[in-house]
């Protein structure tokens, strides 16, 4: 079996489109050596696994670049192969060889907020008309599944759950690579963690508002990832929240991490916080408990797929639930110890070879 896979994130190993791609092809070619699979790019990659061809085709510096490549350059480049695969919202509307999608969320569709401008709203009733005529649909979570046959209009068995995982990566790390980390990014020893995005889905002034009702000197909170730029209803500034609280002087901010630095980061905190409103999966979440870091976070969407009974579930607008939760566990060793052991064991649930051998079945079962 030949198979297309569209490369255009490739390059973007820090987007979630853009690990799904690298790690997905990078277990095929390790599990199915008998197939091949070929990245369809605007550009070559030295760093993509060594039996996966990349093909580097045209890419227009133009405003509609990546409609062109989804819509033309694409399905021109995959006429030779058995199957197709966009392992993203964005499959041909005219697709040459049978075509799987992979749907990771609805968010401009399901979000009032995030549907954009006009050329972003047709660009996303164009990607939803070509999904409905995928041959099958892959799907993050069954929270995902749900949304994509409601909003969508596709029969759910054309609609394949197959659930993400965390990198290998994510493990306890040794006590040289914690001390490392701890001197790198200056953590105090007592700290409480969130990695992550800054839109207002996510949620962090829950977290932030967490803290500063929690009232004790004797914890930090970090805070880790880019700052928005700006400070507006949809990039709501995580600093004017902490001031508001009182706790801008006990609040970290370490901005970017990199990502051979996260696992460490997450091992060192003593509970890990998540107020996301929506997700399609949830990596930091199921990252942070591979790491052996207990987990709070909101029972939306799919993280009650992804953290189960391993960590504490709760209405993202629970403010007081949040607080008692937070408390529990930074007084309450049992209670810690606990949903360290579970969540580790939860995490151990999902793995990169299981997402390919059900994504294989998926190509398997349209050719």
């Amino acid at each position: 079996m030949r198979v297309a896979l569209n490369g255009l994130f490739l390059a973007n190993p820090a987007t979630g489109t853009g690990q799904y791609l690298r790690e997905l092809v990078c277990t095929l070619e390790k599990i199915s050596p008998d197939d091949e699979f070929v990245l369809i790019a605007p550009h070559a990659d030295s760093t993509a696994p060594a039996r996966v061809e990349i093909q580097p085709t045209h890419l227009p510096a133009a405003n509609f670049a990546k409609l062109e490549f989804e819509q033309i350059t694409f399905p021109r480049a995959s006429k030779k192969f058995d199957l197709a695969h966009v392992p993203h919202f964005g499959s041909p509307l005219f697709p040459t060889r049978p075509t799987i999608v992979t749907i990771h969320d609805l968010i401009p569709i399901v979000l009032p907020a995030y549907r954009g401008s006009t050329a972003v709203r047709l660009y996303t009733r164009l990607a939803s008309l070509a999904a409905q005529r995928a041959c099958a649909v892959i799907a993050d979570s069954y929270a995902s599944a749900r949304d994509i046959e409601t909003h969508l209009c596709i029969p759910r068995e054309k609609i394949h759950v197959v659930h993400l995982a965390a990198d290998a990566r994510f493990v306890p790390p040794s006590q040289s690579e914690a001390q490392r980390v701890r001197a790198k990014y200056s953590l105090s020893e007592n700290f409480i963690l969130y990695l992550g995005g800054f839109d207002v889905r996510k949620n962090v002034a829950r977290v932030i508002e967490t803290f500063g009702r929690l009232e004790t000197a004797d914890w930090s909170l970090v805070i880790a990832g880019r700052l928005p730029d700006t400070d507006t209803d949809f990039f709501p500034n995580p600093k004017r929240i902490a001031e508001k609280w009182g706790v801008l002087n006990r609040t970290r901010f370490i901005g970017f991490v990199a990502e051979q630095d996260k696992a460490a980061l997450y091992a060192a905190a003593r509970v890990f916080l998540y107020s996301s409103r929506y997700e399609g999966f949830g990596l930091p979440p199921l990252e942070a408990m591979a790491c052996g870091t207990p987990v709070i976070v909101s029972n939306a969407a799919s993280l009650p797929e992804v953290v189960g009974n391993a960590g504490i579930l709760l209405d993202a607008d629970d403010a007081r639930g949040w607080v008692d939760a937070l408390r529990d566990l930074l007084q309450n060793n049992a209670r810690w110890n606990a949903l360290r052991a579970s969540g580790m064991q939860q995490a151990k649930k999902f793995s990169w070879e299981r997402a390919a051998r059900e994504t294989l079945a998926v190509y398997r079962s349209v050719v």
